[in-house]
């Protein structure tokens, strides 16, 4: 069964768009959130317009602060603390990645918690990996793929699941989430060994490692539910002026002997930009009640 994410992220985001209206109506204020985007890397431009297009369809305003690629870490800071200190702005994102001179540490640390709707600051990270808290804000990829297991009732206590990748951005944040639902995750990387024999162990593969078609059927075990986070550009054969998004997965030779399969795209990618509407909305409502 495909993971339809395109469709469940119309239908959280149409709910959304909903509780936007209703509270406009209640005390005339409009949720906003801050786009910062360093350089001019075509993905990221592509990432920013469709989050931009998706606020727009729920009601979120957006600003947007566009810093040329040669800046400092000093400077993007100063462009968070003007978002930090804007009223009408309640959730701040930052389009990563950031230029490899800039300490991308220190500034997602530098947005305010409050605001820290991307769920990168260092506090919420800290509070995802304990077991007795949640954070604030939850990172949006990650909370996009739990969503999906959620929505289609797939088991996770007990079960073997295979992250690969170990970003702070995904595959950590991931992984914590699922340990908290008590699966047995094991967290595979560049340096890892016997890679092909570890995936075959999996009962939920989740791949977030940015090679295209990497997976194939030999790979996997039958049943198998694959979450396929990545996205990778290749050659399209039948218009050879275009490229083709895929997965991490070859989707197609894997289809048929999983039990559940993301596409790509339109399977975590919506959910991704979904989650973030969410995050927002919620950054909106703690600071507006």
């Amino acid at each position: 069964m495909i993971l339809d994410g395109k469709k469940i992220a119309k239908s959280n985001n149409d709910i959304i768009k909903n509780k936007i209206d209703n509270k406009i109506l209640c005390n005339k204020s409009v949720p906003g959130l801050g786009v910062i985007i360093v350089g001019d890397r075509e993905d990221s431009k592509l990432y920013v317009n469709m989050k931009k297009k998706t606020c727009k369809y729920v009601g979120i305003k957006t600003k947007t602060i566009s810093l040329d690629e040669n800046v400092t870490t000093e400077n993007v800071i100063g462009a968070v603390n003007i978002f930090n200190s804007d009223k009408t702005i309640h959730g701040i994102l930052i389009q990563l990645p950031l230029p490899k001179h800039i300490n991308e540490n220190q500034v997602l640390t530098s947005v305010d918690i409050d605001k820290d709707v991307d769920g990168f600051h260092a506090t919420n990270m800290g509070n995802l990996a304990l077991d007795s808290r949640e954070p604030l804000f939850t990172p949006c990829t990650p909370l996009g793929c739990m969503r999906l297991i959620e929505h289609y009732q797939i088991e996770l206590e007990g079960k073997n699941a295979v992250v690969i990748g170990k970003s702070n951005i995904v595959g950590l944040p991931i992984s914590l989430m699922l340990m908290k639902k008590n699966a047995t995750v094991t967290v595979c990387h560049i340096h890892t060994k016997n890679l092909k024999e570890i995936c075959k162990s999996a009962d939920i593969l989740i791949s977030a490692c940015g090679q295209k078609e990497m997976i194939k059927k030999d790979w996997i075990k039958e049943g198998v539910v694959i979450i396929d986070i990545g996205i990778n550009y290749k050659d399209d054969p039948e218009n050879p002026e275009k490229r083709k998004i895929v997965g991490d997965v070859d989707f197609d030779d894997c289809k048929n002997i999983s039990s559940f399969i993301t596409p790509v795209p339109g399977g975590v990618g919506p959910m991704t930009v979904s989650m973030l509407m969410e995050n927002t909305y919620k950054a909106y409502y703690r600071l507006t009640i």
